[in-house]
C-alpha cells in the first residue's frame, strides 16, 4: 500500500481536529445520526424540503445595478407562484378578464389564439374550458409551461403549451387569428429594440386582418405612484420585503424581493425591471411596427382578494390594434437535397483503456451497427464513417468541400484517447470544417471534474463538498463526513469507480485511493467527495439554449436489484462488466417534485450556456438526504449508444433512437446555418485601455 497519512476533521458546532481513532468514528456516527433525525423532520414539509437558502444583500443603494440582463430566466418558478402569482391566481379574476378580452377582440371558438409569455396559462385554460379548441400558449420558463400542461391534463382540457423566447417565435406566418400578451408579461427586456423585436414577430406570425391585444402596466401612474417599500405574508412560514425605484433614465421600474423563511431566513434575494409604457408610447411602438386600428381601451386593476401589493399589476392599460398586410407568399420548395455527413467515431484497431480487455468486443461492435442502421433510415442523408485514426487528418482533407458537416461521435477520443476527446473538434476547427457538439475548449472545461465544481459553486448550483488531492499529496485533512466517494479527478466513463470507491472510514479511504493509483495505473489529481445518499439523477438537453432546446425527462438509476450490502453508484462495473451484480441495474423515470425539477433544470440550462455545450448535453445529479439536488458531472458529447442513459431519456419523451439522432442532427444544422455555415468565430475581448 502507497505510503498515506490521513488527517480528518468533523463538523460539529466549529471545526475540531481528531487524530483517526475508534472514538472519532463512534463520534462521526452519532453525528450522523442526529443529522439524519433532523432531515427527517426537515421532510415533513413537502415545500421547505428543496428550498435553496441564500444570503441576504443587506441595504442596496443603486437597486439597477443588481438587475441581471435576462432576470426571467430564474425569476418565474415556484416561488414566484407563491409570492407574485398569487394576486391573480383568482378563478373569479380569471373569468371576467376573460370576459372582457374577449368583448374587445370579438372571439370565435375557431380562432387560432396564441397566448404570448402565457405563464402558468391560467387565461388559456379559461379559454379551454369555454369551448376554444384552438389556444397555444408560448413561455419562456420551463416550470411554468410545466405547470400549465399539468393542469390542461388534471382538468381534462385541451390547450398546447410551448417553450419558447417571443423574440424569435417558432411559428410560420401568418399563423394565428388573435395574439395575446396578458397579466403584464410585456417590457421585461433591456432595451426598447427587443421590445420592437417582439411585436414584429407578432406581425409576422398573424393572419392579415389578424388581432393584437396588450394587456399591460400602466407606466405614467406606477412612475408616480409606486410603493418604495411594502411586506406581506405569504403563508404562515413565508414572507416577502420589496423595495422599489426608478432606474436612472426613468423609464424602468426596479423591483427588489426578498423572501424569507420564518425558521430558515433568506430564500432569495432577487432584482427585475419592467419597462414602463404609456399609452401613447405604447401607441407609438405598435404604429412603427405596422399595426392599424390601434385601440385604447382603458384601464383596469385586479380585485384581489389578498388585499396585498399589487405592484406591477395595480393598474394596466388594455390596447389592441390590428394587422393589415398581404398573405406571406409561399417559395417553391426544391428538390430535397441530401446531406453528406462523414461520421467520426473511435478506431477499432488501437487499444482503449477504458474497457476491460483493452479492445473493442462483440458489445461495442453490436452497438455500431445499431447506429449505422438507425441513421441509414433517416431520410434526406448519407453517411460515411471514418474510424482508422491514423488517417484521419488526411481522410478529411480529402473530404472537405464534398461534405456539408461531421457528425462527431468519437467519445473514445483521438487514438481512443479519453483525454484526446477534445483533438477531434479542435482538428475541425483548424479544417474549418462544421461539426456537430461541443468545441475543445467545453470538453477541456468538464473532463476536469474540480474545475467543473468551481464553475458550479461560482453559479451557485449545489455541488457536494469535497477535496483535492494532487498526486504529490502524502498528507492530507479530511474536513468532511463519511461515507465518501473518491474518484479520478480526470476521466471518462465511470473509469477508475467502483464499489471499494465508497469508504466508511479511514482506512477505507485510504485503501480506495491506492486502488485507483495501483490497479487503474492513474497518476493524476483524485477527488473526495461527499457521497450522498439520495436518488442517482440524470437530466439531459438537446438543441441550444436559450431558443430552440429540448430537455428531456429526467432518469433515476433504480438499485432495486442490488444487493443492499454494496453501495449504490452507477460506475465502472456497471458499465463495463457483465458479472458484477451491478450490471442489473437498471433505470427509470425519476419520480420528483416540482422544486427539485426545476433546480435541476435550471442550473443544467445555465451551466450548458455558461461552459457553451452545444447541441447536446448530460447532467449527473444526486440527491443528499434532505433531499436536495446537488450537481455531480457534467457530459458535453455524452454516449450515443442505443441503449445508453440519453437513449433511454429520449424514450421516456417518445422519441425513438433515430429520432433522438435526427434531433441531434437537426440541432447541429440549425446553429451552423445561424453562423452561415461555418464555424462560429471566436470571441474578441476588447482591448485594456
Amino acid at each position: 500500500m502507497m505510503d498515506l497519512t490521513l488527517n480528518i476533521f468533523f463538523y460539529s458546532d466549529i471545526f475540531s481536529r481528531k487524530n483517526f481513532n475508534e472514538k472519532t468514528n463512534k463520534q462521526t456516527n452519532k453525528s450522523n445520526k442526529e443529522e439524519m433525525t433532523q432531515n427527517k423532520i426537515v421532510k415533513k414539509d413537502k415545500f421547505d424540503k428543496n428550498l435553496q437558502f441564500n444570503s441576504c444583500l443587506g441595504p442596496v443603494k443603486n437597486l439597477e445595478k443588481y438587475v441581471k440582463k435576462e432576470w426571467w430566466n430564474q425569476i418565474f418558478n415556484s416561488l414566484y407562484l407563491k409570492t407574485d402569482g398569487d394576486v391573480v391566481e383568482d378563478q373569479r379574476i380569471t373569468s371576467s378578464e376573460v370576459d372582457l378580452f374577449s368583448g374587445i377582440l370579438t372571439l370565435d371558438p375557431q380562432n387560432n389564439i396564441l397566448d404570448l409569455c402565457c405563464g402558468q396559462g391560467r387565461h388559456s385554460l379559461e379559454l379551454a374550458k369555454r369551448g376554444f379548441s384552438h389556444v397555444t400558449g408560448l413561455d419562456r420558463s420551463r416550470f411554468l409551461i410545466q405547470k400549465a400542461r399539468k393542469n390542461t391534463k388534471k382538468e381534462g382540457l385541451f390547450a398546447k403549451f410551448k417553450e419558447g423566447d417571443a423574440r424569435n417565435l417558432p411559428f410560420p406566418p401568418d399563423s394565428f387569428d388573435v395574439v395575446m400578451i396578458l397579466g403584464n408579461s410585456f417590457g421585461y427586456f433591456e432595451t426598447i429594440e427587443e421590445d420592437l423585436r417582439v411585436l414584429k414577430e407578432i406581425f409576422k406570425v398573424l393572419k392579415p386582418w389578424g388581432k393584437i391585444l396588450l394587456d399591460l402596466t400602466d407606466g405614467e401612474y406606477l412612475r408616480n405612484n409606486y410603493q418604495p417599500r411594502s411586506w406581506e405574508w405569504i403563508d404562515k412560514n413565508l414572507f416577502v420585503c420589496r423595495e422599489r425605484s426608478l432606474s436612472l433614465d426613468l423609464q424602468r421600474l426596479i423591483s427588489r424581493e426578498v423572501v424569507n423563511h420564518v425558521n430558515k431566513g433568506v430564500l432569495v434575494d432577487q432584482f427585475y425591471a419592467e419597462r414602463l409604457y404609456s399609452k401613447e408610447k405604447i401607441s407609438d411602438l405598435l404604429n412603427k411596427v405596422g399595426f392599424s386600428d390601434i385601440v385604447d381601451h382603458g384601464n383596469i386593476s385586479p380585485n384581489s382578494m389578498r388585499n396585498q401589493d399589487l405592484g406591477m399589476m395595480e393598474k394596466r392599460i388594455i390596447v389592441s390594434a390590428n394587422v393589415k398586410k398581404e398573405w406571406t407568399k409561399i417559395l417553391a420548395k426544391s428538390k430535397k437535397e441530401v446531406k453528406n455527413i462523414a461520421v467520426i467515431m473511435g478506431d477499432p484497431s488501437k487499444a482503449d483503456v477504458l474497457k476491460p480487455l483493452m479492445v473493442f468486443d462483440d458489445d461495442d461492435f453490436y452497438t455500431i451497427d445499431q447506429l449505422k442502421g438507425a441513421l441509414k433510415k433517416l431520410d434526406g442523408y448519407n453517411f460515411e464513417y471514418l474510424t482508422d485514426h491514423d488517417s484521419l487528418y488526411n481522410d478529411l482533407i480529402k473530404m472537405k468541400g464534398n461534405i456539408d458537416y461531421v457528425l462527431n461521435l468519437c467519445d473514445e477520443g483521438y487514438y481512443n484517447r479519453a483525454q484526446y476527446e477534445l483533438h477531434v473538434p479542435a482538428l475541425l476547427e483548424i479544417l474549418k470544417i462544421p461539426y456537430t457538439g461541443s468545441g475543445p475548449q467545453c470538453l477541456a472545461f468538464c473532463y476536469d471534474k474540480s474545475l467543473i465544481r468551481g464553475i458550479a459553486k461560482e453559479m451557485n448550483v449545489p455541488v457536494p463538498e469535497a477535496i483535492y488531492l494532487r498526486p504529490e499529496d502524502k498528507v492530507f485533512d479530511l474536513p468532511l463526513y463519511f461515507p465518501v466517494i473518491v474518484k479520478p479527478n480526470f476521466g471518462d466513463s465511470s473509469f477508475g469507480i467502483t464499489q471499494k470507491c465508497v469508504a466508511n472510514n479511514g482506512t477505507e479511504l485510504l485503501s480506495a485511493i491506492t486502488e485507483i493509483r495501483e490497479k487503474f495505473v492513474y497518476n493524476r489529481s483524485i477527488l473526495v467527495e461527499q457521497f450522498l445518499p439520495g436518488k442517482d439523477l440524470t437530466l439531459a438537453i438537446i438543441g441550444n439554449p436559450p431558443t430552440e432546446y429540448t430537455i428531456l425527462p429526467i432518469s433515476e438509476d433504480d438499485y432495486s436489484a442490488l444487493p443492499h450490502d454494496l453501495p449504490k453508484i452507477c460506475g465502472y462495473e456497471a458499465k463495463w462488466l457483465p458479472t458484477s451484480p451491478y450490471w442489473n441495474i437498471k433505470s427509470r423515470p425519476a419520480e420528483l417534485s416540482d422544486e427539485v425539477i426545476h433546480v435541476i433544470e435550471s442550473c443544467s440550462l445555465r451551466l450548458f450556456q455558461r461552459l457553451e455545450c452545444r447541441d447536446y448535453a448530460r447532467f449527473d445529479w444526486r440527491l443528499d438526504a434532505e433531499g436536495n439536488p446537488k450537481l455531480l458531472e457534467v457530459n458535453p458529447n455524452p454516449g450515443w449508444c442505443w441503449d445508453g442513459h440519453l437513449a433511454k431519456m429520449a424514450n421516456y419523451a417518445n422519441l425513438s433512437y433515430k429520432k433522438m439522432l435526427r434531433s441531434i442532427l437537426e440541432a447541429a444544422e440549425k446553429r451552423i446555418n445561424r453562423n452561415n455555415g461555418s464555424l462560429k468565430p471566436p470571441t474578441v475581448l476588447p482591448k485594456k485601455e
